[in-house]
C-alpha cells in the first residue's frame, strides 16, 4: 500500500504495508478477538513466537528452530549480552563498534552493569581485530551499518571473534530482507534482528533472535519471564527453563504485532533473496548515477557484497534536501550530522522509481530548490 504520488524510499526504517496484512489484521479482530476472545490462545497465538521465527529463518541463513520472535531488538540484544559474559567468567569484555546504531550500544552499557566485573570496549571499525582478545567474551556488531550500509564480511569477523576465544553476536535490523544472509554457514553463535524494515511487520513490529543450536541448551535468558519457562501453565514458584528457543521468550506475546509480521513476511514465501540482492545492486546503480550527477559525496561502498541495500551521500544541507524531496513525494531521510539515506527495498520498488526519484534529487540540489527556509524547520523524527 503506497499512496497515489509517492515513491517511498524509506522501507529501511519503516516497511510498507501489505494489502493482506489489513485483511488479516481485522480477521483477527473481528473473529479471533471478537469472538473466540481467550480460546484463541489455544488456535494458534501461543504458538506465534515459534511460528514467525520459522518463517524468518530461512532469509538469515538459520534453521527454524534456532530463530524466535519476541520483545524488541533491543531487549533481545540485552538477553544475548548478558547470556554470552555469563558462558565464561573468565571473559568479561565485549567489544563493539564506535558508531554503531546507537541502542546497540546503549544496551551493551546497561549489559555490562548487570554482570560482575563485565566492561565494554568500543572502538573504531579498523581497530577491532586489536581489541580481541583473551578477555573478550562477545564481539557485537551490526552486520549493515544503518548509516553507511557498509556491510561487514559476516564469516570473516565471525572467524576472528571464534580465533580469540570469543563469540559474536549480529544485529540483522538493516540485513534481513535486504540482503543474503548465511548465519549458519559463517558460523555465527548469536544474533538479532526487528521486524518493520524490510520484514513489513508494521510500527513497533516485534523482533527476532537467533541462538546457534549447539548453544541453545549452555545459555540462559536472564530475563526469566514465565513465557520461557519449561512449563509456564504449572505456575510453580521456580524457574525451570525451556528447551531451545522457547526458553528466550519472556512475557506474553504481542498477539497483534506477530500477526503483522507473518503476514509481512508471507510475502517472501517463493522468493530468493539473492535475486532480492541482484535487484537491490541494479536500483543502487542507477540512484547512484543521478547522486553523482548532483555532486554528491556517496559514502556508501561501490562494491555490492560491501554494503546493505540502502545508499547515503554526505552534504552540508542533508536535511533541507531530505525535505524538499518530501515535499515532491519522494520520501527518504536524514541522519546527523549531514546524510541523506534512501532506502532500495527492491519488492516495492521499480526501477522507473528509481529514476524518477533520482531526476527530483538532482533538480532539488542543482537549482538550490532546498534553499526555501520552510525546509530548515526540524521534524521530530525525519
Amino acid at each position: 500500500m503506497c499512496p497515489d504520488g509517492v515513491i517511498y524510499l524509506d522501507g529501511n526504517s519503516l516497511g510498507q504495508l501489505p494489502m493482506s496484512t489489513v485483511t488479516a489484521g481485522t480477521d483477527l479482530l473481528n473473529h479471533a478477538w471478537g469472538q473466540r476472545l481467550i480460546r484463541s490462545w489455544n488456535e494458534g497465538w501461543i504458538d506465534a513466537p515459534q511460528r514467525v521465527g520459522a518463517m524468518i529463518a530461512p532469509l538469515i541463513g538459520a534453521e527454524a528452530d534456532e530463530v524466535i520472535s519476541a520483545d524488541s531488538t533491543s531487549v533481545n540484544l540485552y538477553k544475548l549480552i548478558v547470556a554470552a559474559l555469563r558462558l565464561n567468567p573468565s571473559r568479561n569484555v565485549v567489544v563493539s563498534e564506535a558508531g554503531n546504531f546507537p541502542t546497540d550500544l546503549h544496551i551493551a552499557e546497561g549489559a555490562v552493569a548487570a554482570v560482575v566485573g563485565a566492561e565494554l570496549r568500543v572502538v573504531e571499525r579498523g581497530a577491532l581485530a586489536d581489541a580481541l582478545g583473551d578477555d573478550t567474551a562477545l564481539l557485537l556488531l551490526t552486520h549493515v551499518h544503518y548509516k553507511t550500509a557498509e556491510r561487514f564480511d559476516m564469516a570473516g569477523w565471525t572467524k576472528a571473534a571464534h580465533d580469540a576465544g570469543a563469540l559474536i553476536c549480529w544485529d540483522l535490523s538493516h540485513s534481513a530482507g535486504a540482503v543474503a544472509v548465511e548465519l549458519n554457514a559463517a558460523g555465527a553463535d548469536m544474533a538479532v534482528g526487528c521486524g518493520y524494515k524490510y520484514l513489513n511487520g508494521g510500527p513497533g513490529a516485534p523482533a527476532f533472535l537467533y541462538v546457534a543450536k549447539r548453544w541453545q541448551e549452555q545459555m540462559h535468558n536472564p530475563l526469566s519471564g514465565w513465557m520461557g519457562h519449561a512449563a509456564p501453565f504449572e505456575f510453580a514458584d521456580g524457574y525451570e527453563a525451556a528447551a531451545g528457543m522457547t526458553r528466550w521468550l519472556t512475557g506474553t506475546p504481542s498477539v497483534l504485532g506477530l500477526n503483522a509480521l507473518e503476514n509481512g513476511l508471507k510475502l517472501w514465501a517463493d522468493i530468493d533473496i539473492r535475486q532480492v540482492e541482484a535487484k537491490s545492486a541494479a536500483l543502487w546503480d542507477i540512484f547512484h548515477a543521478a547522486g553523482t550527477a548532483a555532486v554528491l559525496e556517496c559514502v556508501t561502498p561501490s562494491t555490492p557484497s560491501q554494503r546493505g541495500s540502502h545508499i547515503a551521500f554526505r552534504h552540508p544541507h542533508a536535511y533541507e534536501i531530505v525535505q524538499a524531496l518530501i515535499a515532491q513525494g519522494v520520501i527518504g531521510d536524514f541522519r546527523d550530522p549531514d546524510i541523506l539515506r534512501f532506502g532500495l527495498t527492491p519488492l516495492t520498488l521499480s526501477h522507473a522509481d528509481i529514476w524518477r526519484a533520482g531526476e527530483n534529487l538532482r533538480a532539488i540540489v542543482e537549482s538550490g530548490a532546498y534553499r526555501q527556509p520552510e525546509f530548515a524547520i526540524r521534524n521530530a523524527v525525519t
